[in-house]
């Protein structure tokens, strides 16, 4: 049985091969053991804090496989992505050049420095152990995170991102950091992503490009990575867009990865996510359904699992005994539950023009 979980010390061992393990490695999730231990108790931090508005706080998650008795996979909300600095990206733009003398009128597509995500609430930090992807437990490590910001709206910002690993090349590196940044930092795309990733993240203001950058003087290999994920990410992508994040013009400023944002009443997991008082029922008795997460109602001792969204007559979620233990909830109390599937992974809305 799976469950997520608010991550605590005794997990560090787990971060730290969760972290060494992701496929490609990520900035936010460094295999660093004072980091993760920091991370941790930043955690812990936050929610043992009293919170009006989105801050500084960082929530890292686990998902634990009861029988093995370890941590699974990890995944973070930072409540206000730029809330101690900046939290910088490519914005995707379009410049006019235009001569009346000489008949001509181009459209240049440019890159501009651009610091606009920092005030979204940033779902970040997210590995799974391998024996574990293709399966549900992608989706409630995931998805989990939005069901305990949809209890403590006030926490986070109404803007959600998500910032995915960009393309790498078959050597990982990134075209795009080797046609960009590599120019101004002289180091190779794998150290300085775990240069930012153990230290603070202000070089980038103070050594790349402030002026924009034209996409036809960098390399071919570079302008077609921008805005494209990285190939293990495709499904991940597609599960957020079918959620209701959108495309956004906002990319990876070291690997030109995308940034996909949603207003949180837009997203599926909000919309139709409900409160049921529980029903506790022996397993063998419950009525079959389509799986669903569902979620306590405690802040510090959260807990999301995958259960079967059986409802009595009387709008009751059945729970098996074993679901409602591992919840922590008694016959009557409340849970929150979502579908666990999504339709229309496929779906591609293109770019949020909203933003514009």
């Amino acid at each position: 049985m799976l469950v997520v979980r608010p991550a605590r010390p005794a997990d560090l061992p787990a971060l730290e091969r969760l972290a060494g393990s992701a496929t490609p490695r990520l900035t936010n999730l460094p295999a660093h053991r004072d980091r993760l231990e920091e991370r941790i108790a930043r955690s812990q931090r936050a929610f043992d804090a009293e919170v009006e508005f989105p801050g500084d706080e960082h929530y890292t998650f686990v998902l634990e496989d009861l029988e093995r008795g370890e941590a699974v996979g990890t995944a973070t909300i930072r409540a206000q992505a730029g809330a101690q600095e900046a939290y910088y990206t490519y914005r995707q733009e379009t410049l006019i050049h235009a001569s009346q003398q000489l008949d001509v009128r181009r459209e240049v597509p440019t890159l501009s420095l651009s610091h606009e995500v920092s005030e979204a609430s940033l779902l970040c930090a997210y590995s799974l152990d391998p024996h574990y992807r293709g399966t549900s437990a992608e989706s409630l490590l995931r998805r989990a995170r939005l069901m305990f910001i949809a209890q403590y709206p006030e926490r986070f910002a109404e803007v959600l991102a998500m910032a995915f690993p960009g393309y790498l090349d078959s050597e990982q590196q990134s075209p795009f950091w080797n046609s960009v940044g590599r120019h101004f930092f002289v180091r190779d795309f794998q150290e300085i992503n775990y240069i930012a990733g153990v230290r603070s993240k202000s070089f980038i203001a103070e050594v790349m490009p402030q002026f924009p950058l034209y996409l036809a003087l960098l390399s071919p290999q570079a302008r077609a990575a921008v805005g494209r994920e990285h190939p293990a990410y495709e499904s991940a992508v597609g599960e957020m867009l079918a959620e209701g994040f959108l495309r956004s013009r906002h990319v990876d400023i070291f690997d030109a990865g995308p940034v996909v944002k949603g207003e949180r009443s837009r997203l599926e997991s909000f919309r139709q996510a409900a409160w049921h008082p529980v029903r506790v029922r022996p397993a063998h008795s419950l009525p079959d359904a389509e799986p669903a997460m569902v979620a306590n109602q405690r802040l510090g001792d959260f807990r999301c699992v995958v259960a079967r969204y059986a409802l009595s007559p009387t709008g009751q979620l059945m729970l098996s005994p074993e679901h409602a233990e591992l919840l922590g909830v008694e016959e009557g109390r409340a849970v929150l539950a979502a579908p666990l599937a999504l339709a229309g992974t496929e779906h591609d809305p293109g770019y949020d023009e909203g933003e514009l």
